[in-house]
């Protein structure tokens, strides 16, 4: 399929890694609320927010176009860790992150002419016990600020995980393994 495909997300993240399977792709930053629902499961509220970024753009610039959206939960005890706001929302994010499991959904969808379709990735990371130091140093950098859960698994703070069951990129904020099944089954049946 020889539609221009486009990534509807902000996050250089999410571009890098699309970058990995698509070599040519326009980047849309869609204008929507991202805030959770009442009542609404992490596994709901990223695929709704990524069909509702990737439909956003496609209504923009279809029909003749392909729109990716995804997103990104990081999710404790049942809590939502966004992006921090603040150094000791990091710090404070990260302390509880300490010595514990977290669980990190990320979804991906794609709306074409075919429709909208979406896949979830689920993955458990469990952080070493991290010392008060190391956590202050680490958000003195701006890597915390831009990314769910006040961390970036492909930055220093990789050295924080001691086990990660799941998708590493889908941690980073865009699953590979989904998003390949996304743009490549929807061309082959073509």
């Amino acid at each position: 399929m020889n539609m221009p495909l486009i990534l509807a997300s902000s996050s250089p993240q999410r571009r890098k890694l699309l970058a990995l399977l698509v070599p040519d792709f326009e980047v849309i930053g869609p204008d929507i609320d991202e805030a959770r629902l009442a009542n609404e499961s992490p596994q709901a509220m990223t695929h709704r927010l990524a069909v509702e970024k990737a439909s956003t753009v496609y209504r923009q610039r279809g029909p003749d176009v392909r729109v990716l959206g995804g997103d990104t939960a990081v999710v404790i005890a049942d809590r939502i860790l966004g992006k921090p706001t603040s150094h000791d929302h990091a710090v404070s994010m990260l302390t509880d992150l300490s010595g514990t499991t977290h669980t990190v959904y990320s979804s991906v969808a794609l709306c074409s002419p075919q429709g909208c379709r979406s896949l979830l990735s689920r993955s458990r990371v469990t952080f070493r016990k991290l010392l008060a130091d190391e956590i202050q140093r680490y958000c003195l950098t701006e890597d915390p600020y831009d990314k769910a859960g006040g961390y970036g698994i492909q930055s220093s703070a990789g050295s924080f995980v001691e086990k990660l069951s799941g998708s590493y990129t889908g941690v980073i904020g865009l699953s590979l393994w989904e998003t390949h099944q996304l743009l490549f089954a929807e061309t082959d049946a073509s």
